[in-house]
């Protein structure tokens, strides 16, 4: 089970566009790690749009936002251009990740992401682990958190 202040497990996933992305492409910056059951769902979307029309006041506390779930990169593509979101989706097929960070649901071959974030700080520790999110909400939650965080408190 992850612990604050423990390094965040590594990840090297695909976009929607196919480029890799890793834990350390997020370096010296704050990070916002959502994962997310399936898009294109209503909680998921609810969540994302939320997100995504905070994603300035994200970037004016220099916080990136990357959203990971079982889905694929044609997926994440649709539903990125479908809701217009500014902020970049991994794909997590095989739940590697999503099982390092205590994430994946399984049950026989079913597999998909639970709802959890983490906000990881820009020495890539875990900073805040949110293991019960409400979509709506989710987005304001992490901002007050990071505000917090980067004072100190």
């Amino acid at each position: 089970m992850l612990e604050l202040n423990q390094a965040a497990p590594n990840f090297v996933l695909y976009d929607a566009h196919e480029n890799l992305h890793q834990l350390s492409d997020y370096r010296d910056q704050w990070l916002v790690i959502y994962f997310y059951p399936k898009d294109n769902t209503p909680g998921c979307t609810k969540e994302a749009c939320a997100l995504r029309d905070d994603h300035q006041a994200f970037a004016n506390l220099k916080a990136q936002v990357v959203g990971i779930s079982t889905d694929n990169s044609k997926s994440h593509l649709d539903f990125t251009a479908k809701q217009s979101l500014p902020f970049t989706l991994l794909a997590d097929p095989e739940g590697k990740v999503s099982a390092a960070y205590g994430a994946l649901f399984k049950l026989g071959p079913i597999k998909f992401c639970k709802r959890h974030s983490f906000i990881i700080d820009p020495t890539g520790k875990i900073a805040k682990i949110y293991r019960s999110v409400t979509p709506s909400l989710h987005s304001q939650k992490l901002l007050q958190d990071i505000e917090q965080l980067q004072k100190g408190n």
